[in-house]
């Protein structure tokens, strides 16, 4: 498979990485964009990184400063003892100051990430511009399961270490995009793959904390939550995305007293930003400019 023209020129784009310590943690990001552009964060789903936007990110700073972060507990920042809400959505923040996303800065967040962004503007949405979903909606209480809190929900054993594989080809071949989807290019799965993994003592790991969700509870208030928002909010969905964490578009559009935007892009699976990076850019550069000339 040819490489997508999008590919090389956004791995070429220059970056610059960035650290800030949020009670205890190290916190790492990466930013993209001229100072003084209107801000934007971008937050990864679960088991994931920074570099989940490494297509994206490049593309969006023609309009915005543009940082993205690995949350606590993946990619290069710190692992927690235990893990929070209300600190993840605190990472979010700490970084939109350390980045210099400026005032009323915007956040993206995709799958849980999602769940992280709802959170932030729960927390410091007088202070944020907007808040687009990126594949991530909200469930009916009625029909609401706890994803987090595993240590008790399903009984898995707290404090789990991390598998170790013997080698870099080993733990290579058993990555896998959860939901699972066709078509994405294979020189995107291999950087994600890259920036992924961490040689230890004995072999490989992933850079994720397999103890991320003993304790983590997302909360059956989500939809309160985005109701009491005080910034705007969109969502934008893969059209064939199976996640569960998408199911809910029409219920969602619904929830704040006015039409959400929801809308999706064709084609596109769960993981949108590597089957059409474009697509994904142009729908959140058009929605937060379109907030900012209301604004």
């Amino acid at each position: 498979m040819d490489a997508p023209h999008w590919f090389q020129r956004a791995l070429d784009a220059p970056s610059e990485p960035g650290d800030v310590v949020v009670e205890g943690a190290n916190i790492h990001f990466e930013t993209w964009g001229e100072v003084g552009k209107p801000g934007v964060v971008l937050v990864h789903g679960s088991n994931a990184h920074l570099e989940w936007w490494r297509f994206v990110a490049p593309y969006l700073a023609d309009n915005f400063r543009v940082a993205a972060l690995d949350s606590s507990g993946n990619g290069d920042s710190a692992w927690r003892p235990r893990y929070s809400a209300r600190l993840l959505a605190d990472e979010v923040w700490a970084v939109c100051q350390a980045a210099a996303l400026g005032p009323d800065p915007f956040v993206v967040g995709h799958s849980f990430g999602g769940f992280v962004a709802l959170e932030t503007g729960h927390r410091h949405g007088d202070a944020l511009g907007g808040i687009i979903f990126l594949d991530f909606t909200v469930a009916p209480p009625e029909t609401y399961l706890e994803w987090g809190m595993r240590a008790k929900r399903d009984g898995v054993k707290a404090g789990r270490k991390p598998r170790v594989y013997p080698d870099r080809e080993t733990i290579a071949g058993r990555f896998r995009l959860i939901p699972e989807q066709p078509n994405v290019y294979p020189g995107v799965l291999r950087h994600m793959v890259s920036r992924g993994i961490r040689q230890v003592e004995g072999g490989w790991i992933w850079k994720f904390d397999p103890t991320l969700f003993d304790y983590l509870e997302m909360g059956v208030d989500q939809r309160d939550k985005f109701i009491g928002l005080p910034c705007p909010a969109a969502v934008i969905l893969g059209e064939n995305s199976t996640d569960e964490a998408a199911l809910y578009g029409e219920y969602t559009a619904g929830l704040k007293g006015r039409e959400v935007p929801v809308f999706r892009i064709p084609g596109a699976y769960h993981h949108l930003m590597f089957d059409e990076p474009l697509a994904v850019t142009a729908a959140i550069t058009a929605t937060l400019l379109s907030w900012l000339r209301v604004g």
